[in-house]
This record gives structure tokens, sequence and C-alpha cells, in this order.
């Protein structure tokens, strides 16, 4: 098992999830080759909670890492970035980017770039950054 697989595992170990228990870790490779992990929080006032993939970019950007390399999400079964995250990957990734999503055994189960989550995409070079 990679590295980045195993933090995603260890991240999803971690979340806290009493109301869906439905377990979610991610973990990112940014640029410096560094990982950075982080795991679902939810809040008894929804939608007040926060995804993995959320938790591991603010661990990134706290790091200093400004550019994400690579991305697992670990779930139960198969399971995707939703909507807002594949946004927020997409703030600190190219369209290129691969997204691996493993089951809670680290078994590989999809793997697609973020232009294949996110076709069209609206990012920060349409801002002009």
């Amino acid at each position: 098992m990679d590295a980045l697989v195993a933090a995603a595992l260890a991240a999803r170990a971690r979340a806290h999830a009493p109301y869906s228990r439905f377990a979610v870790g991610a973990a990112i490779r940014d640029e410096h080759g560094a990982i950075h992990a982080g795991c679902n929080v939810e809040n008894a006032a929804y939608p007040q909670g926060t995804c993995a993939e959320a938790g591991a970019i603010a661990a990134m950007v706290l790091a200093g890492g400004r550019r994400i390399a690579e991305v697992v999400v670990a779930g139960a079964g198969l399971c995707t970035p939703c909507g807002g995250c594949r946004q927020k990957l997409r703030e600190f990734s190219s369209g290129n980017t691969r997204v691996r999503m493993v089951d809670e055994a680290g078994s590989e189960r999809l793997v697609r770039t973020l232009d294949e989550l996110l076709p069209d995409s609206f990012g920060p070079e349409n801002l002009g950054a």
C-alpha cells in the first residue's frame, strides 16, 4: 500500500461521523511531495460539517503547499468527492490531476482525472490568476 492511500485510510479512521456513520478520509500529495490528510467532521447543525478533502486542503495550505499533485479519497465502497470538493480541489490543481478512490481496505475502486470529475471547470486562470 502506498503512503498516500495509507494516509487517507488513517484519516478515515479518525473521522467524526456520528450521524451518517459514513467516515471519509482524504490525502493529498503537494508539489513538494509532502502528504496532507483530512477527515470528514460532521456537526449536529447540518450543513456545518466539513468534508475530508477540505480538511486535507487546509492542512496542505497551512504547511505551505500550494499545488495538488495527486489525491486519494477513502470511504466505504466507492466514494467520490462531492461537487463542492471537486471545485475546492480544482482551485489547487490542474485538470489532469489524478484522483484515486479507494475502499475501506485500500483497494482502488476508481481513478479519474479532475477534468473527468469536473468537466469544463472554472478555476483561477478564468480570473486571470
